[in-house]
C-alpha cells in the first residue's frame, strides 16, 4: 500500500532539495528521519516535515498499524513557480532577483519481507 504526501511552494530551489533527498531515498522511515535530523542543510527540516506528514497520513487515512515496516519508496523535488523581484543598482539600473520555490513529493510503502 502506498502513502503519499506533497508539500508545495516551499521557499527553496529544487536543486538544493535534491541534494538532501538523495540521502534518504530507499531508506527505512526511522533511518531517513535520523539522517535528516543530523544533516546540516536548511532544507532537511522541510523534507523531514513532509516525511512526518506522510507518516501521519499512513496512520490516519490508511490505517497502517505497523509503521516500522514503512520505507521511502519514492521521493522527488520539482521546480515550483519563481517570484521575480528587482533590486535597485547604481545609475538608475535594476537587477532581477529570482526567488525560486520547490515542490517535494514523498511516497511511503510497506516492506513485504524482512531481509
Amino acid at each position: 500500500m502506498k502513502v503519499k504526501a506533497v508539500a508545495k511552494y516551499l521557499p527553496t530551489s529544487s536543486r538544493k532539495a535534491k541534494l538532501v533527498i538523495d540521502l534518504v531515498r530507499g531508506k527505512d522511515l526511522e533511518e531517513a528521519l535520523n539522517i535528516l535530523k543530523f544533516t546540516p542543510k536548511a532544507v532537511s527540516g522541510l523534507v523531514q516535515k513532509v516525511l512526518r506528514s506522510a507518516l501521519a497520513n499512513a496512520k490516519q487515512n490508511d490505517g497502517i498499524k505497523d509503521v516500522d515496516k514503512l520505507y521511502v519508496s519514492e521521493i522527488y523535488a520539482n521546480q515550483g513557480s519563481t517570484l521575480k523581484r528587482f533590486q535597485p543598482r547604481a545609475r538608475g539600473r535594476a537587477f532581477r532577483i529570482r526567488k525560486r520555490t520547490g515542490h517535494i513529493s514523498v511516497c511511503l510503502e510497506e516492506r513485504l519481507k524482512e531481509d
